[in-house]
């Protein structure tokens, strides 16, 4: 906790203190894209509960059940300005993985019961899409500090099974989740850009109680006209608890790691593009 604190407060900080640095003109391009590989380390833990059998058990999907704690991953990120101060920006990866392990406890998952020494597979199929729209409240030549306003979509299917005890499958998150948050950018010269974003969700309604936390940071160099290449870190948590009679249960998950990429931009509005 006191890392996401320091990591929330560095994005606003660092943006105030930007007007100290070398002066550029802010980047007007109207379409960018990130091309960049995902380097992610995952902390999971999911529990179902059944109307019969109770409480289910808390598995750690890394621990428990053999899924990779690291992963690299193909992720795109990118934004389209609609206008001076407005602009939609959007990303996508896939965090899916699987596995088969023998594992070394009883496991209730939902109305299934998975005994000791039993090898069950694993897949934990996980898209993520993300959309927001972000108004530029501050502006100047040098970069701008806006609000967002969007959606975070987990489009989740968990599935368990084995030979002699059945197959469990749950689909989840896959409704939107709005968050509202802030972002920024600013030039320490024509080339060398930073850029943040953080992003935050939090619901309870009736059974219902869900928190999501999505933080990003990153500094590229442009080193062609169009071309950018550049290293952001990301880290997002998501808690959700449940406790109706069709989904009873619990979903812990995070996920950060260190995006590398390479930046496309084109066209312009209001300003020539940077170089």
């Amino acid at each position: 906790m006191r890392y996401l604190l320091i990591r929330v407060t560095l994005i606003p900080l660092v943006l105030a203190l930007a007007p100290l640095g070398v002066a550029a003109e802010l980047g007007s391009e109207r379409f960018v894209i990130s091309l960049g590989a995902f380097i992610t380390d995952r902390d999971t833990s999911t529990r179902v509960d059944s109307n019969t059998l109770g409480r289910g058990t808390t598995v750690v999907l890394e621990d428990d059940l053999g899924l990779d704690s690291s992963q690299t991953v193909f992720r795109i990120d990118g934004h389209v300005r609609i206008a001076e101060r407005h602009r939609i920006n959007f990303s996508v990866f896939d965090l899916s993985r699987d596995s088969t392990r023998t594992i070394d406890q009883d496991i209730q998952f939902g109305d299934e019961v998975f005994s000791v020494n039993t090898s069950i597979d694993s897949n934990f199929d996980l898209d993520i899409y993300k959309i927001a729209y972000t108004y530029s409240v501050w502006r100047t030549e040098h970069g701008f500090l806006g609000v967002d306003a969007g959606i975070h979509v987990a489009d989740l299917v968990e599935t368990l099974s084995a030979p002699s005890a059945g197959q469990f499958q749950l689909k989840a998150l896959t409704a939107p989740l709005p968050v509202i948050g802030i972002r920024g950018e600013y030039y320490f010269t024509p080339k060398l850009r930073l850029a943040g974003a953080a992003e935050y969700f939090a619901l309870e309604y009736n059974d219902i109680k869900g928190r999501l936390a999505d933080i990003y940071l990153g500094m590229d160099y442009k080193v062609m006209d169009k071309l950018g290449l550049g290293i952001a870190y990301n880290y997002v948590t998501v808690d959700i608890d449940a406790a109706k009679s069709e989904l009873s249960g619990g979903l812990d998950w995070q996920y950060d790691g260190f995006l590398l990429y390479f930046r496309f931009a084109f066209g312009s509005i209001g300003k020539k593009s940077t170089k």
